[in-house]
């Protein structure tokens, strides 16, 4: 259910503009493999993603991949010409190594370039781009290329996706965007299925870093007043367990299932879990993900019967709601008047998480109806015009705009079926495929940053859109 818990990121700075000077910034000095101020001369390799031009000057990035480090340069101009970097380490919205490098034009010369500078801070984890600014000398306006970035850690799509979500990424708070809560469980859960997925293990930190800062937030272990958002985090730390095998988050997935389970009860409508702690609510969503949770439990502790026993049940109920309607999509949740489907908006993330449930319960179960009816749900997920129009996936009522809970949906959506793509030998590869394609063309700057239109025009990002777009990287053949 789309809710008002979350406040937009801030648009980035990501085009070739025109404004007023600001004043130079004490830069750091970083050390990767060679320091910042390395002579440009000794790059090995340059590649030039980006440039701009103002009054006739062109000022261009060149990025050296061999040593994850790039400089700046001015040609066609005059004396008294600048041209200096500015580096960012949250994508481009802000930027407090500004003026690095700044070189002028000397008489007699029309080019000049800066040192090299390094594009990461490896040793802070540190995730950065730099741009490429300058102004003609006797004129104050100045222009600033689009932000870049090297190939470290960027090698391909779905790396160069997860490298500019972990921009967004607050290593102070262990949450990503502005402290946002359950929108950052998915997209920890995208960069840990990047990881098993992609074999880059760059940003494992992440793990430890946000079960350590946050792990007695709230009420503790991930548990908080809305049953989703612990469904979320409880999926996220049962992902930590796989890639670690760290037996505190399965203790803290399972502290989580224990927290929804207290919300279960029969009192209205014959089961199902709350969506709040008031207890106002049953919608698809929370108890899509209990079923998916205490699942993947049950798969992960020989011998348990509790957790697979409340996923059964909770799928029996489920399917007597009629949540699931005659189309095979989703709706949101039940009337507490009519303990019946209250026919709300199918969200995206509906039918993926329940796919996703489903595949657990038959990987646990062996119950063929329950994989069959995943397939069902996933049919009418990518054969639909209103959630697949022209074959791309769509929020329905999309922002156009990365703002507020809605724009993760996608991400879960596409989540899901890539689970169920894998259970079925590759029957939603194609689709998959085609999203990511469109994607990866129509909705992704130079610092493969995506909006919320997989299917174009391109928007601002924030890190609910990009982790969507990185599970669905994730998820693509």
């Amino acid at each position: 259910m789309v809710s008002p818990r979350l406040l937009a990121v801030p648009a980035l700075v990501l085009a070739a503009v025109v404004f007023l000077p600001a004043p130079a910034g004490a830069a750091t000095t970083i050390c990767n493999r060679y320091c910042d101020g390395r002579d440009a001369a000794l790059a090995p390799s340059d590649r030039q993603p980006v440039s701009s031009t103002l009054y006739g000057r062109r000022f261009t990035v060149h990025v050296n991949d061999t040593d994850a480090m790039a400089w700046a340069s001015l040609d066609n101009g005059k004396a008294g010409d600048e041209v200096w970097l500015d580096r960012s380490f949250d994508g481009g919205r802000t930027w407090p190594d500004s003026r690095i490098g700044a070189a002028t034009v000397v008489a007699g010369a029309a080019s000049r370039r800066t040192a090299q500078f390094n594009v990461d801070h490896w040793a802070a984890n540190g995730v950065g781009a730099l741009r490429a600014c300058g102004k003609a000398g006797d004129r104050p306006e100045i222009t600033c290329t689009a932000w870049t970035r090297t190939t470290w850690n960027a090698w391909d799509r779905r790396t160069a996706a997860a490298t500019a979500l972990m921009m967004q990424y607050n290593l102070g708070t262990g949450l990503f965007g502005n402290n946002d809560w359950w929108t950052s469980a998915n997209a920890l859960t995208a960069i840990i299925d990047n990881s098993r997925r992609s074999g880059m293990g760059s940003y494992r930190y992440a793990i430890a870093n946000t079960y350590d800062k946050q792990v007695n937030a709230r009420l503790g272990e991930f548990r908080n007043e809305y049953l989703d958002d612990t469904g979320w985090w409880a999926l996220a730390w049962v992902a930590a367990y796989d890639a670690t095998g760290d037996g505190r988050y399965l203790a803290t997935a399972r502290a989580g299932a224990e927290h929804m389970y207290a919300y279960w009860d029969t009192t209205r409508c014959g089961g199902g879990v709350w969506w709040r702690t008031d207890r106002q609510q049953k919608n698809a969503i929370e108890n899509s993900l209990y079923i998916q949770l205490n699942a993947a439990l049950s798969l992960r502790l020989p011998g348990d019967t509790v957790y697979r026993g409340r996923a059964r049940a909770a799928w029996t109920w489920f399917q007597g709601t009629g949540m699931l309607n005659g189309s095979d999509l989703v709706n949101d949740g039940i009337s507490l008047s009519t303990c019946r489907n209250n026919g709300a908006v199918t969200w995206t993330y509906n039918q993926g998480a329940l796919i996703n449930a489903l595949v657990q319960l038959n990987r646990l179960t062996g119950d063929a109806a329950a994989l069959a009816t995943a397939r069902r749900i996933g049919d009418a997920l990518v054969g639909s015009a209103y959630l697949s129009p022209g074959g791309i996936l769509r929020e329905p009522n999309e922002s156009g705009t990365c703002a507020g809970d809605g724009v993760s949906f996608k991400g879960a959506a596409v989540r899901g079926l890539g689970v169920l793509d894998t259970a079925t030998g590759g029957a939603y590869s194609g689709y998959l495929q085609r999203n990511a394609d469109s994607a990866y063309l129509n909705d992704r700057d130079t610092i493969d940053a995506y909006g919320s239109h997989w299917a174009g025009p391109r928007t601002a990002t924030n890190h609910s859109c990009q982790h969507s777009a990185l599970d669905l990287l994730n998820a693509a053949p």
